[in-house]
């Protein structure tokens, strides 16, 4: 159980002692205090560790120092900046939303099937996000985190972390390529049967106006996506993709390096391939996050889970197998 006891009030706020509990320890000092100061700068965070006002057990400490379980953090007065953005309403009909879309909750994991078009966290003049909205879902919830990430216009299976000890089971198994995510994409052309691994090195570039870009290069990072072909169509090849790395746009940019962008992709995709879709109804990105292998980081069990394709990526399969049968 965490202890907050305040011992000083100025301009309504205290200092705070923090007992940490089980579930806190093992992060580094400076992590937990910018995830329980949200909105204060990370520079001040580090100013005030510098200066001594943090101190655990008593003791001046460095902002790499581990925390353990029984250990007191004193957190010295801080001025938060009042954030300009409406808190998100719980009845928000994106909030409201994503409770049909949860796919296996228990006490130390949630896993959601993501829509396309939603950001798994707000940001970058976004208010909304995922985690946002689970955070109003689950207000009895002291701790929600993503695990990983999906693209905005990517859909599927998102993991997320009720209990710090389970994102650090979860994050090791990642680090330790332990976690199995498949993806169906469906991309331009006749994708070659024998093409199934592609190793590209990825290198992030980030524009002026803030978006981000993906290039292979070769002074990029060690990147690799295992590919299979699950249907063909008479302009199209459905693909289950199963990225071993994973690095930002890594599966859109390494079927594009292959020569078969993924339909509807706005970065690296082909409008004249889009266009041929048109029939189909789809007008989004055909990327989705479809299963997931992973070990329960409680119970130990293997966890296998799928989330089903939305309707619109339904009809233009549909859609693609008549034309092809005909």
């Amino acid at each position: 159980m965490i202890i907050k006891i305040a011992i000083m009030k100025t301009n309504n706020q205290v200092v705070q002692f923090v007992t940490i509990d089980d579930d806190e320890a093992g992060q580094r000092v400076d992590n937990f205090l910018l995830a329980r100061l949200k909105g204060v700068p990370k520079s001040m965070i580090y100013r005030i560790v510098r200066k001594g006002e943090v101190r655990v057990n008593k003791g001046r400490i460095k902002p790499e120092y581990k925390l353990s379980a029984g250990d007191v953090v004193r957190i010295p007065p801080v001025r938060v900046a009042e954030r300009q953005e409406a808190p998100v309403s719980a009845k928000l009909d994106k909030v409201a939303a994503l409770d049909d879309c949860i796919l296996y909750e228990d006490d130390y994991i949630l896993v959601l099937n993501k829509p396309s078009g939603t950001a798994v966290h707000g940001g970058s003049g976004l208010s909304f996000g995922v985690i946002e909205g689970l955070r109003v879902l689950r207000p009895e919830a002291k701790f929600l985190e993503l695990v990983h990430r999906l693209d905005r216009d990517t859909s599927g299976i998102l993991l997320i972390a009720k209990k710090r000890s389970a994102l650090r089971a979860l994050h090791e198994q990642l680090r330790l390529k332990q976690m199995q995510k498949d993806y169906l994409a469906l991309v331009r052309g006749q994708w070659q049967s024998h093409c199934k691994v592609v190793q590209a090195p990825l290198l992030k570039n980030i524009l002026q106006s803030g978006e981000r870009i993906v290039k292979v290069n070769s002074e990029g990072k060690l990147s690799e996506t295992r590919f299979k072909v699950e249907e063909r169509f008479a302009n199209a090849t459905l693909v289950k993709a199963s990225p071993v790395t994973g690095r930002t746009h890594q599966i859109r940019v390494h079927t594009q390096y292959a020569g078969h962008p993924i339909a509807f992709d706005d970065r690296y995709g082909d409008r004249v391939f889009d266009s041929q879709l048109s029939a189909t109804g789809l007008n989004r990105l055909f990327l989705h996050a479809g299963a997931i292998k992973f070990t329960h980081p409680s119970t130990g069990e293997t966890l296998c889970l799928e989330a089903p394709m939305d309707e619109q990526l339904r009809y233009c399969i549909k859609t693609l197998r008549q034309n092809h049968s005909n």
